[in-house]
């Protein structure tokens, strides 16, 4: 379906109430200064008039008040009616809780919805409604029902969700929620693993380099560039004042990381990348990789790294947080500190003693620790949390920022190799 600029200048006055979102990607112009003309667009003044009345039916729902006086036949009638099932239209108000919903109670016809849905919608408008049908509708109890999860089309705050209902699940759904959630994790895995051992491979490669190689491990196009000052014209030649190699543990360890992840409720989505790409690092020789989950108890998952699923069944999402308890534990396993990262992925609402917690961070960095913070590790913009928290730890000189995936391998490899970190302008 063509995709059509809707103008509120063309759209009936409905008394009151937000579009609905659709899956026909219906945007309205930016507001125009007083008295300029209305810019003129080829394709608005192309489309026919009903078109453009079919469209405005579709995004305000049908109520009296919508103005359009538009009947809906077919797959437009189809559409509408799974919009109206999970938005409603209650007593002619369009917006919050006071809407009715018309899914029932049942798994069954709730994954018929399911279905019709991912028929009428693009994949990225299907998620959302999902969403939306579980915090709006109160579904979540369906989800621990096989069949509504075979429906389900999967992403990370689907597994999200499924992970704060594992000790509700019942036994006979728990291999589809696991199957529901390895289809996401593989398919994360996929997106993020190249480019992550690509990335950190090179920094450890850089980071190993040695200023008294044995003669067959120089690195000689970096050796010659830091020694062009001594070139001498005469001879024609460089004398290399500092030779500049590779050190010879290849395959050894030369990094420690440690993930330190704050499991409340709120932070499902990091979760979840925070456990694919712990299994990630794991799969790397030359990095020895800890997961440490935490609410107000903390855990160790290091031993499950070799399958991210399992890792994700083992958390607990929900429940306080103890930040400095976490770090403490995390504090006590370092034994290489000038080779350890410590990546605390957390939105800063401490329940413990906080300036504990920036004791402790400050020691591990006096150390030689490289301290990185995270207030989420997400495809979200910016997260809440806790700022009293982040400034203190920014002062420290840990800059605490939010972090989507794909950035992470670089903020991985920066510190790794100690440099400043790509951190986000603010704003």
């Amino acid at each position: 379906m063509t995709s059509v600029p809707l103008d509120p200048a063309d759209a009936p006055r409905p008394d009151g109430g937000a579009p609905r979102p659709t899956g026909t990607h219906l945007t309205a112009d930016a507001p125009r200064p007083a008295g300029a003309p209305r810019p003129v667009d080829a394709r608005r003044a192309n489309a026919p008039a009903d078109e453009r009345l079919r469209r405005w039916r579709l995004v305000l729902g049908g109520d009296e008040a919508d103005g359009t006086g538009r009947a809906l036949a077919g797959q437009d009638a189809a559409m509408d009616g799974a919009l109206t099932a999970l938005y409603g239209k209650g007593n002619g108000t369009q917006s919050g809780r006071d809407r009715s919903a018309g899914l029932g109670a049942s798994a069954p016809s709730v994954a018929r919805w399911l279905g019709d849905i991912r028929t009428y919608f693009p994949s990225s408008v299907v998620q959302v409604m999902q969403r939306d049908a579980i915090d709006r509708l109160g579904l979540s109890a369906l989800l621990l029902e096989p069949e509504m999860l075979e429906a389900v089309e999967a992403d990370v705050h689907l597994v999200g969700t499924l992970l704060s209902l594992n000790k509700a699940m019942p036994e006979t759904t728990k291999e589809t929620a696991r199957a529901v959630v390895r289809k996401v994790v593989e398919d994360l895995e996929k997106r993020l693993a190249t480019r992550t051992r690509a990335s950190l491979s090179g920094a450890l490669d850089r980071s190993a380099r040695v200023t008294r190689p044995r003669h067959h491990d120089i690195d000689w196009n970096r050796t010659i560039a830091a020694n062009l000052k001594h070139y001498l014209p005469e001879h024609r030649t460089v004398v290399p004042e500092r030779l500049i190699g590779y050190g010879r543990a290849s395959r050894s360890v030369r990094k420690e990381v440690v993930l330190c992840v704050d499991q409340s409720g709120s932070m499902a989505a990091s979760v979840v990348y925070a456990s694919v790409f712990g299994a990630v690092l794991a799969s790397m020789r030359s990095v020895a990789t800890r997961l440490v989950v935490f609410d107000t108890a903390v855990v160790d998952l290091t031993d499950q790294l070799d399958d991210p699923v399992d890792v994700l069944f083992g958390t607990r999402l929900g429940g306080g947080t103890d930040i400095n308890r976490a770090l403490a534990y995390c504090q006590s396993q370092i034994t290489r500190p000038a080779d350890t990262v410590v990546v605390l992925i957390s939105d800063l609402y401490e329940g413990g003693i906080r300036h504990e917690m920036l004791k402790r961070v400050a020691a591990m960095q006096a150390s030689g620790v490289q301290f990185v913070t995270l207030l989420a590790l997400s495809d979200e913009g910016t997260p809440a949390y806790d700022r009293e928290h982040a400034a203190a730890l920014a002062a420290l000189g840990a800059p605490a920022f939010a972090c989507t995936p794909d950035l992470f391998p670089d903020v991985m490899a920066a510190a790794i190799e100690k440099r400043p970190l790509p951190v986000p302008d603010a704003g």
